[in-house]
C-alpha cells in the first residue's frame, strides 16, 4: 500500500522568537490535522515598532500523512 502525503502552508507569529512561531504553527495545526510528519520553514520575517522587533513571523509548510484505508 502506498502512503499519501499532503502539504499545507501555515502562517504563524510570536512576540518571542522564530522558534516559538514555528512551535505555534505546529501546535495549532495539530489541533485539526493528524499524522504531522515534518515542517519546512519557507520564510521568516519580523515586524518592527520604534526600532525594536515586535514580532517574529514564519511561513511554514507542514507535511502530514493521509489515511487512505477503506474502512
Amino acid at each position: 500500500m502506498a502512503s499519501v502525503m499532503k502539504v499545507i502552508e501555515v502562517l504563524s507569529e510570536s512576540p518571542n522568537s522564530f522558534e516559538d512561531a514555528v512551535k505555534g504553527a505546529i501546535a495549532e495545526t495539530s489541533k485539526s490535522v493528524r499524522n504531522i510528519k515534518s515542517a519546512y520553514v519557507r520564510e521568516q520575517s519580523v515586524t518592527v515598532d520604534n526600532g525594536q522587533i515586535s514580532s517574529y513571523r514564519v511561513n511554514v509548510k507542514i507535511t502530514f500523512s493521509v489515511d487512505t484505508s477503506d474502512n
